[in-house]
């Protein structure tokens, strides 16, 4: 799968969504503009040192990407009325996600057919979640409809890794 964010403006939560795409074997786009430069330090400690496992790629414009990426294309809105659940997602699915203070602007949206327009239910009166956490949402129902393809069985896994990086460097430097 892979996940594509138009004009990403907040490091940290690209940097999360690096690890995210780690961790879960999605492959993660940005398109350009960034709010953020890539050696940017919030980026690096929100990804932790997850960047070298993580297959990232940046456009210039969204053409670029669509190019590049020919699978189904979803794009998420709060505008939208179908939800993120309504879809069986495949391993090629394109979910495309905007910037966290405006989401993604008319001329993007109105590129996608309503049926690959998709929200995630909030309660009323909420304007939205926060990126990097709508994107985990997603990921992750996507991930569970392919039975967690490529997850790693339990002696797989590192354990205690939340202190520090696999180097052992606290996060606070």
């Amino acid at each position: 799968m892979h996940i594509v964010l138009v004009n990403p403006q907040i490091a940290p939560n690209t940097g999360n969504l690096i690890r995210l795409c780690a961790n879960t074997g999605n492959d993660l786009h940005l398109v350009e503009p960034l709010g953020f430069r890539l050696d940017d330090s919030l980026l690096k400690r929100g990804g932790l040192d997850y960047h070298e496992r993580t297959r990232m790629t940046v456009h210039p414009d969204l053409a670029s990407a669509r190019a590049a990426l020919p699978g189904r294309w979803f794009a998420f809105s709060t505008h939208s009325t179908r939800r993120y659940t309504d879809v069986s997602y495949q391993p090629d699915d394109v979910l495309v996600f905007g910037c966290e203070g405006s989401g993604l602007d008319e001329d993007v949206s109105g590129q996608f057919d309503p049926a690959h327009s998709l929200t995630i239910p909030l309660r009323p009166n909420n304007r939205s979640l926060n990126l990097a956490n709508a994107v985990s949402v997603v990921v992750f129902e996507a991930w569970r409809q392919v039975d967690f393809d490529g997850a790693a069985e339990k002696d797989e896994r590192v354990e205690g890794l939340t202190g520090e990086l696999l180097d052992g460097t606290p996060f606070d430097r």
